[in-house]
């Protein structure tokens, strides 16, 4: 039996750890349950704004939540630890340090991606957290790709769709985003990272073009590989 079990620390927001779920399952190449990843899923809606701790330079008590989380997994038994938040990750390298099981970095898995077909410059959808800590800038860096952040204007339509619309339970509106979408095509990008698990969510809600990169199928997609199991054909990979 494969011994392989994969720890998610969700809860940042509930819609997209559910998201991610729902992704692993639908991409994993299965005839029956036992095909199936074996998860350990500890959604801790507790865990403070990670963007909001970055700005107002509280980054402590966010990242002693983040690590609180990923040791319960690890003393749960878990081989392998992801999380469904990409602003989380301006951490990854810190909670690495303190665990002993692997974490699957989705920065980094998202950038190795986009090198492989996308022009030099690549397009970020992200909160002002993520933006500011340049974990996105820094990882399409050092594969050569430059990073294109949109203007203050669109950014507050993103930042309005991410909080007032996705993390209060709402499937998105496209007009808020259209203007966004529409700057974005006009742009020099190969592709655009939807560097943020509820533009995820936005995604599910609504069809986009394979012009944008979302991060949590990314995620899904390297955690079936790593667990063992078999992505189901006719998915990118």
């Amino acid at each position: 039996m494969n011994d392989a079990i994969l720890g998610v620390l969700g809860g940042m927001g509930p819609y997209a750890s559910e998201t991610f779920y729902r992704l692993v399952n639908q991409f994993t190449e299965a005839k029956r349950d036992q095909d199936h990843l074996r998860m350990m899923l500890w959604s801790d809606s507790s865990i403070p704004d990670r963007t909001e701790g970055i700005l107002k330079g509280e980054e402590e008590p966010v990242y002693q939540a983040l690590l609180a989380g990923m040791r319960r997994l690890e003393r749960a038994g878990c081989t392998a630890v992801a999380m469904t938040c990409n602003t989380a990750h301006h951490f990854a390298d810190r909670l690495q340090a303190e665990l002993s099981v692997p974490m699957l970095d989705m920065v980094k898995l998202v950038a190795e991606e986009a090198e492989g077909f996308c022009t030099p410059q690549v397009g970020l959808l992200a909160t002002d957290g993520t933006i500011q800590t340049g974990l996105y800038q820094k990882a399409l860096a050092e594969r050569g790709l430059k990073t294109m952040v949109l203007p203050p204007e669109l950014q507050e339509r993103v930042m309005h769709l991410i909080y007032d619309e996705l993390k209060q339970g709402k499937p998105g509106s496209w007009e808020t985003f259209d203007p966004v979408d529409n700057y974005l095509r006009k742009s020099d990008c190969g592709c655009v990272i939807l560097g943020c698990t509820e533009l995820s969510v936005f995604r599910q809600n609504h069809p986009m073009v394979p012009f944008y990169i979302d991060t949590l199928e990314t995620l899904a997609r390297a955690a079936i590989e790593h667990c063992g199991k078999e992505i189901k054909k006719g998915f990118f990979v």
